[in-house]
């Protein structure tokens, strides 16, 4: 049974304030987490995006993977299909069990607290551990910075989630649940599309009937390969 032959099932990822999957320190301890990835400064972070209520929905079963393309439920899997995804899930499950376990215990070692007791440097120097590198520097543009040092802009990276383990997975959902569609869970009040500037469709459908295009951020005149267009070679650093 294709996806077109699934039934739609009417739930939102917002019908239920708390957890569904995880337990309430386990709450905690993720968005604490997730908001030092994507912390709160002049702009809007993870905490205010409720990405942690992405995080749970996703972990909370297969209810939530394939929004209706109006926007209004989910579909419901079936079969094999629906089989796979659930043995994925409770892999990510167990991720972030051990996770918040691994975070847990660190935060003990150096202050004798839980992870959401320490300070905000504390709970850096923890992810920090728990990731094998340095924590990133900031990353300041220039205000006339012509030369677009930047980075190119991103394009299509998929990544398979199957093979992070869950630091990795934690940074990639932590992403997702505050740039992706508000239906999922996270992005709550669209902050995370607010901070890049995108308006972002007003709802699935008007992805789906053309209502709405994206055509105001693509370069014009662009022919494949896109990466080679001038207007983009210009973000490449040197």
């Amino acid at each position: 049974m294709g996806q077109a032959e699934w039934v739609t099932v009417p739930i939102s990822t917002r019908d239920v304030e708390g957890p569904m999957f995880f337990t309430p320190h386990e709450w905690d301890t993720i968005e604490a987490a997730s908001a030092r990835i994507i912390p709160t400064d002049h702009h809007p972070g993870a905490r205010e995006a409720r990405v942690v209520r992405f995080i749970d929905r996703m972990l909370a079963g297969t209810q939530f993977i394939f929004a209706a393309a109006d926007g209004h439920g989910f579909l419901r899997m079936e079969g094999h299909e629906e089989q796979a995804w659930a043995e994925r899930i409770e892999q990510r499950r167990a991720f972030y069990r051990d996770g918040v376990v691994q975070m847990d215990a660190l935060a003990q070692e150096r202050a004798g607290v839980d992870f959401v007791e320490l300070d905000p440097e504390a709970q850096d120097a923890v992810l920090e551990h728990l990731s094998g590198v340095e924590r990133p520097r900031p990353f300041l543009v220039a205000e006339k910075d012509e030369a677009g040092l930047g980075g190119a802009p991103a394009g299509n990276q998929p990544v398979n989630e199957d093979f992070l383990e869950f630091f990795p997975l934690l940074v990639l959902n932590t992403r997702q649940g505050f740039y992706g569609d508000p239906v999922y869970g996270g992005n709550e009040n669209r902050v995370g599309w607010g901070v890049i500037g995108f308006d972002g469709p007003p709802s699935l459908a008007s992805t789906m009937d053309g209502s709405y295009t994206t055509r105001k951020y693509m370069v014009e005149g662009a022919e494949w390969p896109y990466d080679q267009h001038p207007e983009v070679l210009r973000y490449r650093r040197s």
